[in-house]
């Protein structure tokens, strides 16, 4: 049985029709096609026209001047002098406080530079106290020294920075809390410079030290008005502890530690002061100052030539003991130690007598001013301390 198959396809019979020729428009189809181009141009040049001089308001109170459609705007209309705040442009002025973007908190300012080389090796990988002392869950603060002030919570940043200038202000005794100057005071009570006798003077020395100076005398004279640390005072003019502490005998001035600032605070003394103490009270002359640090200078140097004659005896008592061995290990070798082939010891026999039992004589002081015993026998010599 044969199967079916697709019957082809017809061919598709279209008619051509053959299209008519346009024609052309007549007069008055073209007159009325010019009319409305010409009214649809006038309306739009009466626009254009309008919006050139018309200003379009913004949202933010400032006016540009809208370009007509298709083509470019102008720069008045993307650059604006007013930048709203809600535009996040670092070129603009900072924004008030409470108003857009805040300023960087003050902490941030700081740069914490560590010096890796300098710091202790934990073995842990963590930061010790000393090499950290920025780190304030592991520090407790410096005995003795106050914490620093902390901003309260409900204080801006303004609020805190003006009430630490207020402080400040007030500590130097400067600005509106600097101690007014009138002319009706009595003169018998006014306050006046020691050297040229003018009336403004350093409030904080006239109060810290009892000191009536002003600026220009301290800096003409600072033989008499220089400040002093407490190591200098210490090392100069051979002063203690106790003696600069007394602010009744010597009183200071104290002001932050500029090399760290968890140091504790700097101890600054008046030179006229410390040198009338000095000199006048505890040691009477500057010559006897002068004798008690060279008696000092040169107790340090009897200590210091002491403790290095002390090492070099032990680095001698070392050094006679390996002589010795070493002699005892060549005589071996000649025949005279304790066996052929066997290296010498400290004790051994002298020759073919056995054991060796040394026989001390007197204890007797040496040229080098060590006390020492001497073996009759063999002649080894060993250092006795008596006590």
């Amino acid at each position: 049985m044969d199967k079916p198959a697709t019957p082809p396809r017809e061919a598709a019979t279209t008619t051509t029709i053959p299209r008519r020729p346009q024609s052309p428009p007549t007069p008055e189809i073209t007159r009325r096609i010019e009319e409305n181009r010409l009214r649809a141009k006038a309306i739009r040049e009466q626009r254009d026209a309008e919006l050139r001089a018309s200003d379009v308001q913004q949202t933010d109170g400032s006016t540009t001047t809208a370009a007509p459609a298709g083509k470019k705007r102008p720069y008045g209309s993307i650059s604006r002098a007013e930048v709203p705040a809600t535009n996040r442009d670092a070129r603009t002025s900072p924004a008030k406080e409470g108003e857009g973007l805040q300023p960087v908190s003050r902490k941030f300012t700081k740069y914490v530079d560590y010096n890796f080389s300098a710091m202790t090796d934990t073995k842990g990988g963590f930061l010790s106290i000393e090499d950290d002392p920025w780190n304030k869950s592991m520090s407790a603060g410096v005995p003795g020294k106050p914490e620093a002030e902390q901003k309260p919570a409900n204080m801006t940043a303004a609020e805190w920075e003006r009430l630490q200038l207020i402080k400040k202000l007030q500590r130097n005794k400067s600005g509106p809390f600097e101690p007014g100057l009138s002319v009706l005071a009595d003169e018998n009570t006014r306050k006046r410079c020691r050297e040229c006798k003018t009336v403004e003077i350093d409030f904080v020395w006239e109060e810290v030290f009892g000191c009536a100076v002003c600026n220009g005398c301290k800096q003409k004279f600072p033989e008499k008005y220089s400040l002093l640390t407490k190591t200098e005072c210490k090392e100069d003019y051979l002063l203690t502890d106790p003696e600069l502490r007394d602010p009744e005998l010597l009183p200071h001035l104290s002001k932050p530690n500029p090399h760290k600032s968890h140091w504790h605070d700097m101890m600054l003394f008046l030179r006229y002061q410390v040198e009338e103490y000095a000199i006048n009270q505890k040691w009477g002359s500057a010559e006897a100052l002068d004798a008690e640090f060279e008696k000092r200078e040169q107790d340090k140097k009897r200590r210091k030539e002491a403790k290095f004659k002390e090492k070099l005896l032990d680095l001698k008592r070392k050094t006679r003991t390996e002589a010795f061995r070493r002699n005892n290990a060549k005589g071996d070798s000649n025949g005279s130690g304790s066996g052929p082939g066997k290296a010498a010891r400290f004790g051994d026999a002298i020759g073919d007598r056995g054991k060796h039992a040394h026989e001390w004589g007197r204890t007797v002081e040496n040229a080098e001013g060590m006390t020492v015993k001497t073996c009759l026998t063999c002649g080894s010599q060993v250092e006795v301390m008596e006590f």
